[in-house]
């Protein structure tokens, strides 16, 4: 009982934070799942299933908003679930330490440059929608994809910063379709292939589905309601922490 609480209070805290800042759940609810006993492998094969919720609670409150365009929905997925499906197949015969690591620093100059930028993603001006540049963006998604479906979290950071950047869209719109296609259809995908590969706790999937289904709508309504300045900021912490506990182990 002590540790289905501890599971669902940490799960819930963590999934709030990402949906407000567009990732980062794995922060917290990836080495609580190891530290309760799980081996790594299993606990990302959990936590992967697990985040599917996260996206179906967020989905829920950003479709009353009407915020996501088809378009841009479809190369989003077109272009990272491929990436997602190749790096799930790939982690399980691949050490994982190297490749933290690198993703930690990474991290952190995501977080470092959205500091100096102080204007970055506060109005949406969309660009780069056609073209060369519309591919080469849907080829930096596919990379991201393949980070996501291989490493344990903040690779949403990534894709909401990508989005942001080359983009242009505010932090809020970037936020939401990072939460709903991402969290539901990428997350989707890597959970699925990887637990083909390896067991799931499936013992623990309904506290963690309840505790990311409720956080995943708090912290959307909490990031509609904040605007972009407040979320820009909670993006930026949880960069920056995300980025630290990658390089810490």
């Amino acid at each position: 009982m002590t540790d289905s609480i501890v599971l669902f209070l940490i799960s819930y805290i963590a999934n709030v934070f990402s949906a407000f800042a567009g990732g980062g759940a794995g922060l917290l609810q990836l080495p609580v799942l190891i530290f309760l006993g799980l081996p790594f492998s299993v606990a990302l094969a959990t936590h992967k299933l697990a985040t599917v919720a996260l996206g179906i609670g967020a989905t829920t409150r950003h479709f009353r908003e009407g915020t996501l365009k088809w378009r841009f929905s479809l190369l989003i997925l077109a272009s990272g679930l491929p990436g997602v499906v190749l790096g799930a197949i790939i982690i399980v015969h691949v050490p994982d330490r190297p490749a933290e690591l690198a993703l930690g620093v990474l991290t952190i100059a995501l977080g470092i440059y959205s500091i100096a930028n102080k204007n970055l993603g506060q109005i949406e001006v969309e660009k780069n929608t056609s073209g060369g540049y519309w591919l080469l963006g849907g080829l930096i998604l596919f990379f991201i994809g393949m980070l996501n479906g291989s490493l344990t979290s903040g690779t949403g950071l990534f894709v909401t910063l990508w989005l942001v950047r080359w983009f242009g869209l505010d932090y809020k719109t970037a936020v939401a379709y990072t939460l709903v296609l991402v969290g539901l259809f990428w997350n989707g995908s890597g959970a699925l292939t990887l637990g083909l590969q390896t067991p799931i706790k499936w013992d623990w999937i309904p506290i963690l589905l309840l505790a990311s289904v409720l956080g995943g709508y708090t912290g959307a309504h909490f990031a509609i309601a904040a605007g972009n300045k407040w979320i820009k900021r909670v993006y930026e912490t949880i960069t920056l922490l995300v980025g630290l506990k990658l390089l810490i182990g």
